[in-house]
Formats: C-alpha cells, sequence, structure tokens
C-alpha cells in the first residue's frame, strides 16, 4: 500500500515538473513574441516619426519562371526633397533560395540607354522619366533579363538601417583616404563605419577609378553589411529592421514575402556573394551626346551573353 503511495506522489511530483517546463516554454515564447512586436512598432515608428515613409510606386513584376530563384531590382537614390531625382545605384540581387547564394548584378548609371517612349539618355534617366517601371522597362529591353521584384531605399534611409541591423558598426577595407563630396572623412585600411560613414564610402568616386570604382565598392559595402548582418549578435535587430524596412524601403514586396524572404536566407547559413558589373570589361567606350552629356556605349549583345552567363538563364 506505501509503495503504491509513493508511485502516486512521485508522478504527481513529475506531472508537477512537467507543467512548470511547459509553462516556462510558454512564458519565453510569449516574452520573446513581446519583445519582437516592440521591436517592430519601434522600428516602425522611427521612419513615422522621420517622415520618411515610403509611398508604393506602380511595379509591373514578372512572374517568376524559377520558382526558387526571386530577381530583386535594388535601387538607391538621393532624392534631397526633391519630388524627381534619378537612381545613383541600380542593382539586380538575384537570390537562390535552394542554394543561399546571392548574385549582384550592377548597372552602370551612365550606360546610354534607349528608353521606351523617349530618346535615349543615360541609365538612371528612367526612373527620373517614369520611376521603376521604366527603369524596369529599360533595363529589360537592353538585357533580356527577368525581373520579379523591387525596393527602392533615399540614401538618408539607409543609414539609418545600417545602424538599425548593425549598430556595432560595419568592418570594410577603406582602399584609400576619401572625403571629397561624401560628407564624411575615411582614412585608408580596415575601418569599422557606421551608415553615414559606410554611405560614404559607397559614395565615392573621386578617385582614377571615378563610377567603376563607385560601383566597386557599393558592392563590397553591400556584402560586408550582408555579412554583418548575419552575426548571431545582430539577430536580435531583426525584429526592429523588419518593422524600419516597412517605412523607409519602397517595394512591391508584401510584409510576408519580405519576412519570408529574411528567414530563408537566415535559414541556410551565411550565404554566397558573387559579382558583376555592366558593362563588363572590353564592351565599352566613351561617348558624348548634347541630350545625355558623357556616356558609355556599350556592346549590348557582349553583355546580354555576360549576363545570362553569370545568372544561368
Amino acid at each position: 500500500m506505501k509503495e503504491t503511495r509513493h508511485k502516486h506522489i512521485r508522478k504527481k511530483r513529475k506531472l508537477r515538473k512537467g507543467r512548470v517546463f511547459f509553462l516556462l516554454i510558454v512564458v519565453v515564447f510569449i516574452a520573446a513574441g513581446a519583445f519582437a512586436f516592440t521591436q517592430y512598432k519601434a522600428g516602425l515608428n522611427l521612419a513615422k516619426t522621420s517622415g520618411d515613409m515610403q509611398k508604393i510606386a506602380k511595379f509591373n513584376g514578372d512572374p517568376q519562371t524559377k520558382k526558387n530563384v526571386e530577381n530583386i531590382l535594388l535601387l538607391g537614390v538621393d532624392s534631397r526633397g526633391e519630388a524627381n531625382s534619378r537612381t545613383d545605384s541600380m542593382i539586380l540581387v538575384s537570390v537562390n533560395k535552394d542554394t543561399n547564394k546571392i548574385k549582384m548584378v550592377s548597372f552602370m548609371r551612365d550606360i546610354y540607354a534607349s528608353i521606351p517612349g523617349y530618346q535615349s539618355y543615360k541609365l538612371n534617366t528612367a526612373y527620373y522619366l517614369g520611376k521603376v517601371d521604366l527603369l524596369k522597362k529599360t533595363i529589360q529591353n537592353m538585357f533580356d533579363v527577368e525581373i520579379n521584384h523591387y525596393a527602392l531605399i533615399d540614401f538618408k534611409s539607409f543609414e539609418k538601417l545600417v545602424d538599425i541591423v548593425a549598430p556595432n558598426g560595419v568592418n570594410v577595407y577603406v582602399d584609400h583616404d576619401m572625403s571629397e563630396n561624401i560628407g564624411v572623412s575615411l582614412k585608408k585600411g580596415e575601418q569599422t563605419l557606421n551608415g553615414k560613414e559606410l554611405l560614404g564610402f559607397s559614395r565615392f568616386r573621386h578617385d582614377n577609378k571615378g563610377d567603376f570604382g563607385r560601383v566597386d565598392r557599393q558592392q563590397k559595402a553591400l556584402e560586408a553589411l550582408k555579412k554583418e548582418a548575419m552575426s548571431p549578435r545582430n539577430f536580435k535587430n531583426y525584429p526592429k529592421l523588419l518593422g524600419a524596412i516597412q517605412g523607409y524601403v519602397q517595394s512591391d514586396l508584401t510584409d510576408q514575402q519580405e519576412l519570408a524572404l529574411m528567414l530563408s536566407i537566415i535559414k541556410g547559413g551565411n550565404p554566397d556573394i558573387t559579382r558583376l558589373t555592366i558593362p563588363v570589361q572590353h564592351s565599352y567606350e566613351y561617348g558624348y551626346y548634347p541630350q545625355a552629356g558623357s556616356v558609355l556605349n556599350i556592346n549590348i549583345e557582349q553583355n546580354q551573353q555576360a549576363l545570362d552567363k553569370f545568372l544561368d538563364s
């Protein structure tokens, strides 16, 4: 009889311990959810209070022909309060969710482009004339590339997003001293840069490489930012980042799509990034046109082939 009673008591104790453990898990999940929600709202409120909330532009994205590959046209603009501006950076980001590889293709802004419905200008003028949709059509007509989505960010917002996702800064190698027309002074060597400094590094072009050097630094900055964002110490910043993205970044991607893409990349671990710049070497020459100024006249067929090979399309 005593043995039966002891067994019953032990069973009750196990049940109590099980309940306590279950309750602890529930409390942790609730706390984590509350933290994530408050951080998400904090990020969203940053954009609202700063007056930087972005409006969604009309965009006709291509249907995906490859289920697990998304091509996103990433655009950077320096509006400075102006209603119309030109795209300072144009990067096609191709994300393969199966292999967790990311490919970045930068299009030089001075490419002499045939813009549908207009005379030929520099490629970055397409956004000025007809926003994202016209720029997408121009790139697609020239290079026959699939573009599923877009994301556009103003440079002022880029600074803030960098400081949210990487509050301890981003490590990059600065190839030489730079300060002209970038609002900061950077010294040569391995540096840890905040948002404003990383933007300045990305925009500098007053050296012998000109715009080609600037585009190369933009790619390096994004790659370094990706590396810092994938550091486990910065995972806690994701809810706030996701909230801020809703305000600071203009995109046709829904909240759910952005979250799914972010989780897919995180799940795959630190993704590999490969880079390409259009035009490729030995495929262009410099030219001048009265309506456009100094431009890059490119061999379209040669660059199409290079792009197809790079994207494996």
